[in-house]
């Protein structure tokens, strides 16, 4: 059976990281944007973070420059945004592009797991899948569940 840790992405630096050194932690995987309506929400993703990192749990964050344009920068511009304007801490990955033709194989298997309720297709920025311990996708969260919304459904697989 084919899980995450089957798949090796590029990290911030350009390096390939394979998503197996995440083995046995509870994962939340974003595809994430610095000029989108949804931008606020790496306060919540932070929240998230440090109040579960401890416990096992990490945030992937992969930028998509796909909806309108709205990750545009380098990968250390997105960095210096993302820690000057949010504090964010977490792991952040090169961007990526999430449908069509040159999209990233996780998030063929991301989608391939759990569709969206319309479609397979991610539809927008902040496009959330929660993955358990054993790397098998468990929930899919679209744009406008926040961060604080989902603090259940971690809490549940960390106890699990």
């Amino acid at each position: 059976m084919t899980t995450i840790y089957d798949f090796t992405v590029k990290n911030d630096k350009g390096e390939d990281v394979s998503l197996d050194k995440y083995a046995g932690k509870v994962l939340l995987i974003v595809n994430t944007a610095t000029k989108c309506g949804f931008t606020k929400q790496y306060d919540g993703l932070e929240e998230l973070y440090k109040k579960y990192k401890d416990r096992g749990f990490e945030i992937l964050d992969f930028p998509c420059n796909q909806f309108a344009g709205q990750a545009p920068g380098t990968i250390e511009e997105i960095n210096n945004f993302c820690e000057l304007n949010f504090g964010t801490s977490f792991d952040r990955f090169d961007k990526i592009e999430v449908n069509g033709e040159n999209e990233a194989p996780l998030y063929t298997y991301l989608k391939d797991q759990i569709s969206g309720k319309i479609s397979k297709k991610i539809r927008w920025n902040f496009t959330k899948f929660l993955i358990g311990k054993d790397g098998v996708p468990v929930k899919r969260y679209d744009s406008m569940k926040k961060p604080a919304n989902i603090a259940k459904d971690i809490e549940g697989l960390l106890d699990a």
